[in-house]
C-alpha cells in the first residue's frame, strides 16, 4: 500500500474517532491507535483544519484541553446556542460564574481565599461547580491547616474552547483605566459643606 493511501486511511480514521469522541482526544492516543508517528497525525490534522476552513464547513477541528475535537464553527454559534439552550438544564447562577472566574484566574486557590474575594461563604457554589465538573481539588496548601486548593478541570477548558488557562483573556481587559477610575471617584466624591453660621434654611444659627 502506498504512502498516499496510508495517509488517506489515517485521515478517515481520525475523522471517525473524533466524530464519536465525547472528550478531546490527545494526539498521542490517536498515533497509538493508528500505529503511526505523532508527527504524521499533526500533519494530517493541519491538513484537515485547512480543508474544513477552505470548504466553509459548519464545524472545525480544534485543539482544546490538551487534545483534538470536532466542534461547531463560531459563525454558526447563534443557531447552535439556540438549539443547545432549548430544554437545557438550569444555567449557572451569577454567584457560580463569579466564583468560577475567581478560581480560573487565581488557581490554585483555597476556599478562604475565595471567600475573602467574594465576601461570602462559597461552599454551596463550590459544590455546584464540582458537581458540574468545572472545578476540582488540586491538593492542599503547605500553610497551617493545609487548606484544600481548587482549580479548573479539562471540562472547563473544553466548554470554553481553549487549550489552557493561559488562553483566558487578560484581566486588564476588564479593569477600567486608571484615568476613568479617578474621574469616577471625583464625580462621586461628596464635598463637605463648610458651616458659615447659617442653618439649612439660610437663617442664622444660635450658639445657645
Amino acid at each position: 500500500m502506498s504512502d498516499e493511501f496510508q495517509v488517506a486511511d489515517a485521515t478517515r480514521a481520525i475523522e471517525g474517532i473524533l466524530m464519536v469522541a465525547i472528550e478531546p482526544v490527545p494526539v498521542e492516543v490517536i498515533a497509538q491507535l493508528l500505529e503511526i508517528p505523532v508527527a504524521t497525525v499533526d500533519t494530517i490534522v493541519e491538513s484537515l483544519q485547512s480543508f474544513y476552513d477552505e470548504s466553509h464547513r459548519g464545524f472545525q477541528l480544534v485543539r482544546v484541553a490538551g487534545g483534538l475535537r470536532l466542534q461547531s464553527h463560531p459563525d454558526v454559534s447563534p443557531y447552535v446556542e439556540r438549539f443547545v439552550l432549548d430544554g437545557q438544564r438550569a444555567r449557572l447562577s451569577a454567584a457560580a460564574l463569579e466564583t468560577l472566574a475567581i478560581i480560573a484566574y487565581k488557581q490554585p486557590i483555597s476556599r478562604l481565599q475565595i471567600a475573602s474575594i467574594r465576601g461570602v461563604d462559597p461552599d454551596a457554589v463550590l459544590r455546584t461547580l464540582q458537581g458540574r465538573g468545572y472545578v476540582e481539588q488540586r491538593g492542599r496548601d503547605d500553610g497551617p491547616g493545609q487548606a484544600v486548593l481548587w482549580g479548573t478541570t479539562p471540562l472547563f477548558l473544553e466548554k470554553l474552547g481553549i487549550n489552557s488557562v493561559d488562553e483566558l483573556p487578560p484581566l486588564a481587559e476588564f479593569v477600567p483605566d486608571a484615568a476613568i477610575v479617578e474621574a469616577l471617584e471625583a464625580t462621586l466624591r461628596i464635598t463637605p459643606i463648610e458651616s458659615d453660621g447659617a442653618g439649612a434654611d439660610g437663617a442664622p444659627t444660635s450658639d445657645g
